[in-house]
């Protein structure tokens, strides 16, 4: 069978999150570099099929492809991590210092892939700066200014709204990285990691990396975003949101609803059962009889 029980996959979350916050600086850098590239290119694809079709669903069925090679690869999304290192950390597989390093540097990393495939895609949907007749020219333009100076215009009422779809995108998308673990096939990988993130992306949540290629890729496009609205308006609270969705939603929500109680030590000079239909003293037990 494929499928991993509940029990298992909260196991698997809590090695993985281990494992992500032993990595190295080096590793962190390029991994969380791939995984903003891959990520952004798939956020252009599914612009690509919205615009072909008019249709904003077909988009959202696209994009989880680019989800499905980070995970599939192994890559660094700090999206995902959000609800897998803390969950070391309180098993104490991991250190409060180790999460924070891993964040930030996969997110700088994150910075660098968007940045990169921005100026690149940039180039090529303009042809080389000569033409800004590309309808995803000013589809990555309007969205730009859609997600940070629309929050803007609303003040305070604009940063609770783009945390709370913040928090909503994380509670999917961190979804995403867990139902990987549910399967032991790549292909019941796929399809289990692909649902959460259709979700999220078909219902214009906020994701942090994605913010960090359209942001950007607008403004070096001619949106009239300034780097403060980038971040006041838009990454830095994204980013809160999106750590508090994947940690108490995904993260804490799984483990206080799957974690097992330690099974109590049996009092002293208590028989114990052998496994095989008998009971010794405990006494007997520890001198060495298998249990």
């Amino acid at each position: 069978m494929d499928y991993v029980k509940p029990a298992e996959v909260l196991e698997g979350m809590i090695e993985a999150g281990a494992n992500k916050a032993e990595l190295g600086i080096r590793q962190m850098l390029i991994k969380g570099f791939l995984a903003g590239a891959i990520l952004a290119c798939a956020t252009t694809l599914a612009f690509a099929a919205t615009q072909q079709t008019s249709l904003s669903l077909v988009g959202a069925l696209i994009f989880p492809v680019g989800f499905v090679i980070i995970i599939l690869l192994g890559l660094e999304l700090v999206t995902g991590s959000f609800a897998l290192i803390p969950l070391a950390v309180l098993e104490r597989k991991a250190t409060f210092r180790q999460m924070l390093t891993n964040f930030g540097w996969v997110i700088v990393g994150h910075l660098l892939g968007c940045a990169l495939y921005a100026v690149l895609y940039g180039l090529t949907t303009t042809k080389m700066g000569t033409d800004l007749s590309h309808p995803l020219v000013q589809t990555l333009i309007t969205t730009s200014e859609a997600k940070t100076l629309g929050y803007k215009e609303m003040g305070l009422s604009g940063l609770g709204l783009v945390l709370i779809k913040a928090v909503l995108c994380n509670w999917m998308v961190t979804l995403g990285a867990v139902m990987a673990f549910t399967s032991r096939s790549t292909a019941g990988k796929i399809a289990a990691m692909w649902l959460p993130i259709l979700i999220f992306f078909a219902q214009g949540f906020e994701h942090a990396v994605v913010n960090m290629f359209v942001i950007p890729a607008g403004m070096l496009l001619g949106a009239k975003v300034s780097l403060t609205d980038w971040w006041v308006w838009n990454q830095l609270p994204v980013l809160a949101g999106n750590l508090l969705g994947g940690i108490t939603l995904t993260g804490l929500g799984l483990y206080f609803s799957l974690k097992k109680k330690a099974t109590p030590a049996a009092p002293a000079g208590s028989p114990v059962e052998t496994g095989e239909g008998r009971f010794v003293p405990a006494s007997v037990s520890r001198a060495g009889e298998s249990v």
